[in-house]
């Protein structure tokens, strides 16, 4: 469920702070780890664009296994929860419906944070912490779709029409 993802995101940011931080500061002693007041405020604008820049990697990602293309992807938030979402409207074979799930995961999340500690880049690492945690919800749709057994060859997955995550098809 939504709630379950966000409170693992919850958890997820604090266990990624304290292993990232603790390892940037080793490679990077001389590093400020200093926030001004304006900063917070670039911050937060950052997240903000990278949650809309994280569901368009989303659509633009599963568009290209689909025959509408960008036709077959809509975007929304969720009244109830307030969270951003990118669905696509046509059913996807497998691996295309895992690679657009776990993109924005890879794009925004795991290229900065290692980015971050070859350069020593603070504002690299917090946007990598908070995008790879951001992307947790995509981890655990994942997670499920793997643990699900079948013996067919022949599984679409369709995202679900009314919550996060999707439907398995199978025959």
């Amino acid at each position: 469920s939504i709630f379950w993802a966000n409170v693992i995101a919850i958890v997820a940011v604090i266990a990624l702070f304290a292993i990232c931080m603790p390892l940037f500061n080793m490679l990077h002693p001389n590093a400020s780890f200093v926030i001004r007041d304006l900063w917070i405020f670039a911050y937060f604008a950052a997240y903000i664009v990278l949650i809309v820049v994280h569901e368009l990697i989303h659509g633009l990602t599963w568009s290209f296994f689909t025959p509408g293309r960008f036709k077959d992807i809509a975007f929304g938030i969720m009244r109830d929860s307030f969270t951003p979402y990118c669905t696509c409207t046509m059913p996807l074979e497998k691996t295309p419906y895992i690679l657009g799930t776990l993109a924005p995961l890879v794009i925004l999340g795991i290229i900065p944070l290692v980015a971050a500690f070859i350069v020593g880049s603070i504002p690299l690492l917090f946007a990598g912490i908070l995008m790879t945690d951001g992307a947790a919800g995509d981890i655990m749709i994942v997670a499920k779709i793997l643990a699900h057994k079948t013996t067919s060859s022949d599984v679409l997955l369709y995202d679900h029409p009314t919550a996060g995550g999707s439907v398995i098809f199978e025959r």
